[in-house]
């Protein structure tokens, strides 16, 4: 059992507690527990109960429990709790903003006990008639739950990306297989999946099929007749795979059409001949190369092969100026435990440095986000004081002093101007009151670009893929208004973010608009998510010359002395 399922099961085991008025006293004593565990990065795999209890700080009876989440997956008493809970409760729990007390008041007054209960009450208006509900939850209920519809069985690219390379590797290894390569959506490494799709090399595919078949991470889909779908076991829950065949001669050929979208390869390339007349016509090919230099094009990524702006990216010759993960001088928008992070700033900045980067940019949370630790002001002090030692320290590594400052409701930045003025660069962020139509949005944030603080603009939808959509705005005025103003626009990339979405990258760089690769990272593993937005970038055509975070250290320092000194 991993770190990640045993703190899902506790979090979910505190949850079945609340909803059956457990005593109090031992609820608090199961969520300090987990919040020290996830706060101090505390690993508890493969520890005995002694461990929990010295290393972790826990009492006996919560050491004996997690171990036993540990070794077998459950405890007697999560079963107990499990027993006398309807499953349809468990799924009315991962609802966002419904907590315990709330989904108890739904089970007990209104008896539903499933979602498909919850969205007809909601419907109905009932939900809104129940005591402590109201019309503005069941309306935010609602629109949960048709969201959390149309996104079931869709994963994030990062989710699956290890369970794919996995499935490759032992593919590789069967009797019969030349080659196998991921296409369709993950080929072109898309944010959101619905189906992985391969493309598997054989010269006798029904044996083939049997060799795949034998794969205890596979089963055939059970809603379909055809030889070619699966489902991945190896994730919950279940992913759909599509697996397709061709022979060796017409690997290339195939992993092109597989790949790429139809308006890509109906992109006209020579006169009105498209790149897949050109493709049909050059068939069997060596390469891909080969089909490119016979349309009179570079090479173009898979990422790219969208049917959006490649070609003319590729006509530019912009396509070897692509932003790459080693192009990235330093990591910005980060948090340390200072607000809402897991590892101190000393920690944050020297993972930084030994992973090469050459400066770090801290933006722990501004004071208005009392929810995640926001920072008064002597705190800021405080942390400015130590960055300065720090520094001193590190050199020639550098931290630069940031903070992420809540876009307040009225689109002003939290702080008053002189502590604004000393940071080296701010994060301007919206955290709160999402529910704002698209104009007051709008509006809300053109405010906080104008303010001549603002360096870059953090994750502008506030969206959270497959969790939650984005608040509406209107991204061409929001792009323009950082031109004007020359603020940057982040891509968060945190892979339930990678927000600014990259449909709008190019249009951000052809006003000018630089982009910045941050991770918003929480924990120094966060660092590793820096390669989710870059691919974000690419997808969007994002350069080296149009990233701010791929300016040296000396660059960026200078960058941000010149803002603040055009600020004075």
């Amino acid at each position: 059992m991993d770190q990640k399922t045993i703190l899902r099961l506790l979090k979910r085991s505190i949850q079945l507690m609340e909803l059956h008025d457990e005593n109090s006293f031992k609820i608090r004593n199961y969520q300090s527990a987990l919040n020290n565990i996830d706060r101090n990065d505390i690993y508890i795999v493969d520890k005995s109960v002694e461990q929990l209890q010295s290393e972790a700080g826990m009492g006996k009876s919560i050491a004996e429990f997690v171990f036993s989440l540990s070794t077998s997956g459950t405890h007697p008493y999560l079963e107990e709790l499990l027993a006398k809970t309807p499953t349809g409760i468990l799924e009315i729990l991962e609802i966002k903003g419904l907590g315990p007390k709330k989904v108890k008041a739904l089970w007990e007054d209104l008896n539903i006990t499933s979602t498909h209960e919850l969205l007809e009450a909601c419907q109905s208006g009932q939900v809104a008639k129940a005591k402590g509900f109201g019309e503005k939850t069941q309306e935010s209920i609602l629109a949960s739950l048709q969201f959390r519809e149309a996104n079931q069985g869709k994963w994030l690219y990062a989710d699956i990306e290890v369970f794919v390379a996995e499935f490759i590797k032992n593919v590789k290894g069967l009797k019969g297989v030349n080659e196998i390569i991921s296409v369709g959506d993950f080929g072109r490494k898309m944010e959101i999946i619905e189906t992985v799709e391969f493309l598997v090399s054989t010269e006798n595919q029904s044996e083939t099929i049997l060799e795949i078949s034998s794969l205890e991470s596979l089963e055939k889909d059970r809603k379909s007749s055809s030889p070619f779908k699966w489902r991945g076991k190896m994730i919950e829950p279940e992913i759909n795979l599509l697996i397709h065949f061709t022979k060796l001669p017409h690997f290339v050929e195939e992993k092109i059409v597989r790949t790429a979208t139809k308006n890509h390869l109906l992109y006209p390339v020579i006169g009105e001949k498209t790149l897949i007349e050109v493709l049909r016509e050059n068939s069997p090919l060596a390469s891909e190369n080969e089909l490119f230099e016979k349309s009179g094009l570079p090479w173009i990524p898979e990422e790219l092969r969208e049917g959006y702006i490649e070609f003319d990216l590729a006509k530019a010759g912009k396509i070897p100026q692509l932003l790459e993960e080693k192009d990235l001088k330093g990591i910005l928008h980060n948090h340390s435990t200072y607000s809402d992070g897991k590892h101190t700033l000393k920690q944050m900045a020297e993972y930084c440095k030994e992973l090469g980067y050459e400066y770090l940019g801290i933006s722990d949370h501004s004071r208005t986000a009392f929810y995640a630790g926001g920072l008064e002001i002597e705190k800021v002090q405080k942390q400015q004081q130590e960055i300065d030692q720090l520094n001193k320290e590190l050199a020639p590594f550098r931290i630069f002093k940031g903070i992420e400052s809540d876009i307040l409701t009225d689109g002003s930045l939290d702080y008053p101007e002189e502590v604004l003025a000393s940071f080296d660069f701010i994060v301007s962020s919206i955290h709160s009151n999402l529910g704002m139509d698209r104009k007051k949005a709008t509006a809300r944030l053109i405010n906080a670009i104008m303010n001549p603080f603002t360096t870059i603009l953090g994750h502008p939808t506030g969206r959270l893929l497959l969790r939650r959509e984005g608040y509406p705005i209107d991204h061409k005025a929001v792009i323009d208004a950082c031109a004007i103003h020359n603020v940057v626009i982040e891509i968060n990339a945190n892979p339930w973010r990678l927000d600014l979405d990259w449909r709008w990258v190019n249009y951000a760089m052809d006003k000018g608009v630089k982009l910045s690769i941050n991770p918003d990272a929480h924990e120094m593993e966060g660092y590793a998510d820096m390669k989710f937005g870059v691919i974000a970038g690419r997808k969007g055509g994002l350069t080296k010359d149009m990233t701010l975070n791929a300016m040296s250290a000396d660059e960026i320092g200078n960058y941000f002395q010149d803002r603040k000194n055009k600020i004075k």
